[in-house]
This record gives C-alpha cells, sequence and structure tokens, in this order.
C-alpha cells in the first residue's frame, strides 16, 4: 500500500513540475499557432488511445473483441450524432451492462 502511495506523490509532483515548464520555459510568450494547435489536438488523441487500450487490451499483444466494444461503438454512434456526452455514456453502459448480462 506504501508503494502506492509513494507513486501517487511522484505521479503529483512529475505533474507539477511539466505544468510549471510551459511558464518557465515560455517566459510569457505566445505559443505559435501551429503548436496550439498541436497542443489542442493532444487531449482528444491521448482519450481516444486511452479508450481503445482498455477496451481491446488483452495478454501480451493479443486483442479481445468483448461486450466493452459493443458499449464504446455505441457511445460513438451516439457522438456521430451529435448527441451530448452524458447520453452516449448512458448508451455505452447500457450496451456494456446489457450484453453481459444476456452473454
Amino acid at each position: 500500500m506504501a508503494e502506492a502511495w509513494t507513486l501517487f506523490a511522484l505521479m503529483a509532483v512529475t505533474t507539477a513540475v511539466i505544468r510549471a515548464s510551459g511558464p518557465v520555459v515560455l517566459g510569457g510568450r505566445e505559443l505559435p499557432r501551429r503548436a496550439t494547435a498541436v497542443v489542442a489536438l493532444l487531449a482528444p488523441a491521448l482519450l481516444a488511445a486511452l479508450v481503445m487500450t482498455e477496451t481491446f487490451r488483452g495478454e501480451g499483444t493479443g486483442l479481445i473483441v468483448d461486450e466493452r466494444a459493443l458499449g464504446v461503438a455505441g457511445a460513438g454512434a451516439v457522438m456521430l450524432a451529435r448527441g451530448s456526452i452524458v447520453v452516449a455514456l448512458a448508451v455505452a453502459m447500457a450496451l456494456t451492462a446489457g450484453s453481459r448480462a444476456l452473454l
């Protein structure tokens, strides 16, 4: 348990250092437009990568397609139809839980 809290503290300190390094390095200057555009795209790309790895990751290099994939597909369909994130989460939860109950 102590190892987990040590890791948590280390991650918090690392995050603080990374976040503070931006203003220190830039010194009050604005980022170029191209760099700002890349930074704006990082969060959605990282979120998509996290969702995909947590949904389809198997043992080793394996790929698993199970009930979670149906939930992700349902949430994706809601987002493509311009639905809200709350509706997408509800659809993903309902599809995943429903398919687990049936299978």
